[in-house]
């Protein structure tokens, strides 16, 4: 177990009702967000949010965690971005800055609020409470080089690597291309011989 965990100064009955929405979570994911539960440690919550359409996120995988204090549910707890994200409310080591972890925080707001609400944020960011100023800035003043900076982290750091799917479709369409390449073009010229002698043996059979 982590030396930083924090099970051991949560209650039994926390740590039940934790492990009862995490496993409800995994069970029946909000749309758009997959939980990946650490069975060492409850009170590191790993997620992997989709990029929303419509946002300079679009298409990205991006993975975070929440970080459950010893004074959970009393105090909310931290949420970090573990892909590198162009945000305003991320700051460069990850941390998310949004109310409902800070002071809109009640103790029965439950993990998967937090997690909508930080989809939410990729949606609609939040420039008066940047963490990122730059993105901030940027987000006012001029949005499309914004968007250009957002899209560009995410398809350098949240883009899904190709499946074996995508490879195979490849190795076929490059299978498909080397065919039609000098090796195609010498098994036409082959066929172009035969078909030419053929023509000439009905000819001198026709004479004969």
């Amino acid at each position: 177990m982590s030396s930083f965990s924090n099970v051991e100064n949560l209650s039994p009955q926390i740590i039940r009702q934790v492990s009862k929405e995490i496993a409800d979570l995994c069970n029946d994911p909000p749309e758009g967000i997959k939980i990946f539960p650490n069975e060492e440690d409850i009170t590191d919550i790993q997620a992997q949010i989709e990029g929303p359409s419509g946002t300079p996120y679009a298409g990205g995988l991006f993975r975070m965690k929440l970080v459950l204090g010893k004074n959970f549910p009393s105090e909310p707890p931290k949420g970090f971005f573990v892909t590198k994200i162009f945000h305003p409310n991320v700051a460069s080591n990850g941390e998310i800055c949004v109310n409902t972890l800070k002071k809109d925080w009640k103790a029965e707001l439950g993990i998967k609020h937090i997690l909508l609400t930080i989809k939410c944020l990729l949606i609609v960011p939040n420039p008066e409470s940047a963490l990122n100023e730059e993105a901030g800035k940027l987000l006012l003043e001029q949005y499309e080089d914004y968007s250009m900076r957002a899209k560009l982290y995410t398809e350098i750091h949240a883009k899904p690597p190709k499946t074996s799917k995508d490879t195979a479709g490849i190795l076929a369409e490059s299978s498909k291309n080397s065919q039609e390449g000098p090796l195609a073009k010498k098994h036409a010229g082959d066929k172009n011989v035969l078909d030419k002698k053929k023509k000439e043996k009905k000819k001198v059979l026709k004479r004969l």
